[in-house]
């Protein structure tokens, strides 16, 4: 255990986050999506885990990342299929969180299901949740953090 690091952010993940650059994404993906294969296909090449939900996983994450402020969109959401515009409670509850962790509403984008798994094998990593809710996966940006005046 580490002082102020939320517990879930085991070293591996903070290896992770640590080492993403600004403009790097990672992904956060529910129990169904293809985690293990996707992640071999990304800049890590690994799969990394946080055993919750995600929208406590995007909490953990949240808690030491910033999000990129240079995009239209720092976060995106997988869209369910044939219903697109529909926001599932999961995807509600990580709103709520990155939310909360910017202070201020910062709206989710979408991304067809297809699609999303192309921008996936594109992220720095992928981390895997507990979560087993359908649509729980989700694209984060690394943003910067301003040098102390």
């Amino acid at each position: 255990m580490l002082k102020n690091l939320d517990p879930l952010l085991n070293a591996d993940v903070l290896y992770a986050l640590r080492a993403m650059g600004h403009g790097d994404t990672l992904v956060l993906s529910d129990t169904n999506f293809p985690s293990d294969s996707i992640a071999r296909q990304t800049r890590l090449g690994k799969l990394l885990r946080i055993d919750a939900s995600c929208p406590r996983a995007a909490r953990a994450i949240l808690s030491v990342m910033p999000l990129d402020s240079f995009v239209e969109h720092a976060t995106y959401r997988m869209e369910v299929v044939g219903d697109p515009k529909d926001i599932q409670p999961v995807q509600k509850e990580v709103q709520v969180e990155i939310d909360h962790a910017e202070g201020k509403p910062w709206p989710m984008g979408s991304i067809e299901r297809m699609a999303f798994y192309e921008h996936a094998k594109k992220a720095y990593c992928v981390i895997t949740t507990a979560e087993t809710r359908f649509y729980g996966c989700f694209i984060f940006t690394k943003g910067v953090i301003p040098p102390k005046e």
